[in-house]
């Protein structure tokens, strides 16, 4: 079975530095129909004005994932970590036990648009953990490629939750797919362009879960089109 979230069924929230987008239940939005699917909690759609951003605020049990597709993070943390996060980039950050941290729009004239994810982890009071990395060589090749995982395959980020999440990059007409096992679910969110999932056109920002469905398969309708696929407990 697939169900379509739309872009526009999304909840909204205007600062004026940040528009943001929630596809699940978040902060001020609430919607008691879309507080998740399975142990992924959050995919929020952020765009953030230069100079701009997130000060110190505290994290505890999630595992949280950044993915920047325009602009450039400043992330500063209290275990010391200090680093940036670029476009293609991925970061986990493991909240655990607790972390405070900042995130901030690096450039002071160019604006931010990223993904953050919040993953439910396989068990509370983990230590805080943080990790970066550049997305794999699958990628460039229109295949789904694998960029978090517990076991941390094929040089994947360590995700300390029962999921795996992939990344695809197509070009028009591209096709890429992924096998579920029984008993998972999946969800797919488009980042960039445009993709066919089924009898259903998606576009950015728009979401699809999938229950009792043996692969996730998506043909792209848009040059760059660009999607995560999380396969869920």
């Amino acid at each position: 079975m697939i169900t379509i979230r739309q872009a526009g069924q999304r909840g909204h929230e205007d600062h004026g530095w940040l528009s943001t987008f929630h596809t699940f239940s978040f902060a001020d939005y609430y919607d008691p129909a879309h507080m998740g699917f399975g142990n992924l909690r959050v995919i929020n759609e952020d765009f953030v004005q230069p100079g701009e951003g997130f000060p110190e605020h505290s994290h505890r049990d999630m595992e949280i994932l950044t993915c920047v597709l325009e602009g450039s993070i400043k992330h500063r943390d209290s275990t010391g970590v200090a680093a940036v996060i670029r476009p293609g980039e991925l970061q986990r950050m493991t909240a655990g036990t607790g972390v405070t941290h900042s995130e901030m729009n690096a450039s002071a004239v160019e604006p931010l648009h990223f993904l953050q994810i919040w993953i439910l982890p396989s068990r509370r009071g983990l230590p805080p953990g943080y990790e970066q990395g550049h997305p794999p060589a699958e990628l460039v090749t229109g295949r789904f490629g694998l960029v978090a995982s517990p076991d941390s395959a094929r040089g994947a980020l360590v995700l300390n939750a029962d999921a795996r999440v992939y990344r695809a990059r197509l070009d028009d007409g591209v096709s890429a797919s992924q096998a579920l096992a029984p008993g998972r679910r999946a969800w797919l969110q488009v980042a960039r362009g445009s993709v066919v999932l089924g009898e259903h056109t998606l576009k950015a920002g728009d979401g699809a879960g999938m229950t009792d469905e043996p692969v996730v398969a998506i043909r792209s309708a848009a040059r760059g089109s660009e999607v995560l696929m999380f396969d869920l407990a």
